[in-house]
Parts: structure tokens; C-alpha cells; sequence
């Protein structure tokens, strides 16, 4: 007599992230797995959230718009004191992951990283059995082509092939670039050189899921060199050639 094997319930995650291209990626991204996903854009909506459903696990933003990831996690802890957690940021700083970490968090992702690096660190973090063991090999960020104003090919890769999230990641990022444009042209002309870093941190993010290459080398150049005019040239040289 043949029985029906029951199917296993899908995971779901909540995925705070304030960026709403880097929510986009990351939420389609992470459905795949398969998994159910909800999102938060901050510290408090995140709380909310928590306070009315389970999650198998938690991917938080290390910067939020009304406070730090590690507080964030650390409210969270009160009432479930066992749920995984994993930070995601574009801050590449040995010293600032291993905050992270001494906070709670499991793993640090490192944004952009493709869909298969993002669902190998969901799966070490769930340890859910077969269907979720892979090899401890180190999460890769993506790496563009930054001689050109769009990767394509590896924009394609880091969503599995799939154009019509990369169109309409796109179509996303194209819209909010003019505002953020403007915002950094505003920290740059102010010399508020941590609002600035602020704009260029997301952005940065932004960029790789995108494809945004040139825009991507653009935005790291002026992060490490503020103060240079080059630096501020190249950024706008890169944002005008994608909206032109």
C-alpha cells in the first residue's frame, strides 16, 4: 500500500530592510528557496511584526532608519530567544561584522550578493535537515564588470536567470536614482560627509543587485575619497549616463 509522504512546511522569514531595490532582490531572492516572506522597513515595523508570528528566521539590515540592527535583534531576543538571525550589510569592515556577530547574529551577508550565496547562508542558518545542509564554503558578494553602465550577465545570475525581477528591479532603481542623485549632491555641497556616506551606503547595495556597474565603482570611489572632485565628477558622469 503506497502512503503520501507529508510535505515539509515552508520556512518564513522576515526580512528587514529599508532599501526597497535591496528588499525587491532579497524578498525574490529568498522565495525561491521556497519560503514565505515578510518584510519590515524598520526597527519598530519589525517589532510589530514579530509580536503577531513566528519566523523561522530573522535577515536584518545592520543600518536602519530608527536604529541599529544589533538593537533590533536584541528586542527581538526577548520573546524568542532561539530564532536564527543573520545581518546584511554593504559595510565590508572586518571590525564592523565582528560587531555583528559579538551581537548574536549568526552570519553576515554582504551586500550585493547573488540569490545562490544568499540561500546557502539561509540554509546553514535554518539546519533543517537534508533539504537544507550545504557545504561551509564563504558567502560571495557579487563582483560587476565595472567597465560597463549595465552587467547584465551578472545581474542575470544573481536573480537565476530571471529578466522580469531584473526589468522590474530596474525600472525601481531608475526611478529613486534622480532623489538620491540629489541627496548626495546636497551632503557633498553641505560637507556632511555622514549623510553622505549614508546615500552611498545604500546606493551601493543598490547597485549590484541591479547591475549598475559603472555606477557601483562610481559610488565606492566617492565613499573612500569625499572630499575629491574627481571622486564627485565620476558619480555624476555615471548617474547621467544611466538616465540619459
Amino acid at each position: 500500500m503506497q502512503t503520501n509522504t507529508p510535505r515539509p512546511a515552508r520556512p518564513r522569514f522576515l526580512l528587514v530592510e529599508d532599501d526597497i531595490i535591496t528588499c525587491g532582490f532579497l524578498k525574490a531572492a529568498l522565495e525561491t528557496l521556497p519560503a514565505d516572506v515578510d518584510t519590515a522597513d524598520s526597527l519598530n515595523a519589525a517589532l510589530a511584526r514579530a509580536q503577531v508570528r513566528h519566523y523561522d528566521l530573522w535577515l536584518i539590515d545592520a543600518n536602519l532608519p530608527d536604529g541599529h540592527g544589533s538593537e533590533l535583534l536584541q528586542q527581538l531576543r526577548r520573546q524568542h530567544p532561539d530564532t536564527p538571525a543573520l545581518a546584511h550589510t554593504a559595510d565590508r569592515d572586518a571590525s564592523a561584522h565582528g560587531r555583528l556577530r559579538d551581537a548574536g547574529f549568526g552570519d553576515i551577508l554582504v551586500k550585493p550578493l547573488g540569490r545562490d550565496a544568499l540561500l546557502k547562508g539561509v540554509r546553514r542558518a535554518l539546519g533543517q535537515g537534508a533539504r537544507y545542509r550545504v557545504d561551509s564554503a564563504p558567502i560571495q558578494p557579487i563582483m560587476l564588470n565595472e567597465a560597463q553602465d549595465w552587467d547584465e550577465i551578472t545581474a542575470l545570475a544573481a536573480l537565476n536567470g530571471q529578466r522580469n525581477h531584473l526589468v522590474a528591479l530596474r525600472e525601481l532603481f531608475l526611478a529613486e536614482l534622480p532623489s538620491v542623485r540629489d541627496a548626495v549632491d546636497q551632503a557633498v555641497d553641505r560637507h556632511d560627509e555622514p549623510a553622505l556616506r549614508n546615500q552611498l551606503h545604500r546606493l551601493q547595495a543598490s547597485c549590484g543587485f541591479v547591475g549598475a556597474a559603472r555606477l557601483s565603482r562610481a559610488v565606492r570611489t566617492l565613499h573612500q575619497m569625499p572630499a575629491s572632485h574627481m571622486a564627485q565628477a565620476s558619480f555624476r558622469d555615471a548617474v547621467a549616463a544611466l538616465l540619459h
